[in-house]
């Protein structure tokens, strides 16, 4: 028989410690996740255009038919700069329209700058366009050269000190509150809350391990990564403040372009970010133009063939054999988005050869935006969501409502010569 030996004090100690220590790092994750000071949710500027930096100067009788002049001369230079933007020409090819017209097709007027007198109306704004409507007079040019959806991690450097979304910091600030609508990249915006501040933190920006790329870019529903990067310098207390900015792309943090700005004190901080922001969508827009912004090859997950001979069933098979069992139907809005005609009828098509589909019908119809269709399936919505899945399809499901759009096609890979 052995009797049993009795913990020493040491060992008791030790033992609590170990305890302790635990429980600290379980409180610490904890509040790692659940902190208050992160976490800013982008603007949905989804359905809207919106064109920056309009410069009004309007004499009047008074302050507020000033003010008004100036506001409709702005949405008049608005829309020719939104024009030449999407059809690549210059502002004077614009067709006129009416300031009854633009009225009804501009949602939003923001103010930059303004200064009011007695008389005169000086002032620099900005102009929101209802994506809808303005796409119709469009006619959804501007809209063939789109990128893949792209995963946006941000990196400041201030202080000698790297962050991303671990704390809220005023570059994540400038990232949420930029309007993405009018650019051609398809930014995928995380809030910084849950496990983003986990994973997606300023040392995975410089990881170059592919595997775990794959994973999160599959999270997010993205194809490739942008690392917009910005070092913030202050020269002294109260003095300029300097912001050397970089554009850089992909798992291998590949440079694109890089500028300064300069702001004369710290509260010119927010106005000097939002132009470092409007510059590098620029640098990141004429690398999507000249082909420098494709998605990286290695991030792409290639699913392997079945053997010859083998007898599988594919996911329509599963699809049907689901929906046959189940009784009644399910009444889902999917909305898709639509730059022209021919992308609304690929959806359409889509849907109704979608196995367990009963019907479609195109409720909204809005060229250059977000068209809605209303279906009714024979199952409930996360089957419908897998079915558009594997037919090629991003989706993303809310509470019975889903958003499409075509799935970026792998790039070709050149083949190797002997």
């Amino acid at each position: 028989m052995i009797a049993a030996r009795p913990f020493n004090r040491i060992q008791i100690v030790s033992g609590l410690l170990v305890l302790v220590a635990l429980g600290f790092t379980a409180i610490t994750l904890k509040a790692q996740l659940e902190g208050s000071d992160r976490g800013i949710a982008p603007i949905d500027s989804a359905s809207s255009y919106e064109i920056g930096g309009v410069a009004v100067d309007v004499v009047a009788k008074d302050p507020e038919q000033a003010r008004q002049a100036g506001w409709r001369l702005a949405q008049r230079k608005g829309w020719k700069m939104l024009w030449a933007r999407m059809n690549g020409g210059n502002e004077n090819s614009a067709p006129g329209l009416s300031d009854s017209t633009l009225g009804s097709i501009v949602g939003g007027i923001v103010i930059e700058q303004e200064q009011i007198g007695p008389h005169r109306y000086i002032a620099k704004l900005g102009v929101l366009f209802d994506r809808a409507r303005a796409g119709q007079l469009l006619g959804g040019h501007g809209q063939s050269l789109r990128s893949p959806p792209m995963l946006v991690i941000p990196v400041q450097i201030s202080g000698g000190t790297p962050t991303s979304f671990e704390l809220r910091n005023p570059w994540q600030a400038a990232w949420a509150r930029f309007r993405t609508g009018g650019s051609p990249i398809d930014y995928v915006r995380p809030t910084g809350t849950g496990a983003d501040s986990l994973l997606l933190n300023q040392a995975q920006s410089h990881r170059p391990g592919r595997g775990w790329w794959r994973m999160l870019l599959d999270q997010y529903g993205a194809s490739d990564i942008l690392i917009p990067e910005v070092i913030i310098e202050r020269q002294w207390p109260g003095g300029p403040v300097i912001g050397r900015f970089a554009a850089r792309h992909g798992p291998d943090n590949r440079l694109l372009g890089r500028f300064a700005l300069r702001a004369p004190n710290g509260d010119g901080l927010e106005a000097l970010l939002d132009e470092g922001i409007r510059r590098i969508d620029g640098i990141y827009a004429t690398a999507l133009r000249n082909g420098e912004l494709h998605a990286d090859p290695t991030l792409v997950i290639e699913d392997e063939e079945p053997a010859e001979g083998d007898d599988l069933l594919t996911l329509d098979d599963i699809v049907e054999d689901v929906v046959s069992s189940t009784p009644g139907g399910t009444i889902v809005t999917v909305q898709v988005d639509t730059p022209d005609a021919a992308a609304l009828s690929a959806a359409e098509a889509a849907l109704r050869e979608t196995p367990g589909v009963r019907s479609s019908d195109t409720t909204s119809l809005a060229l250059g935006g977000l068209s809605v269709i209303r279906v009714n399936f024979s199952g409930d919505i996360n089957l419908l969501t897998t079915a558009l899945t594997a037919r090629g399809w991003r989706v993303e499901a809310g509470t019975d409502v889903l958003r499409i759009r075509r799935a970026p096609a792998a790039p070709a890979v050149a083949p190797q010569q002997p």
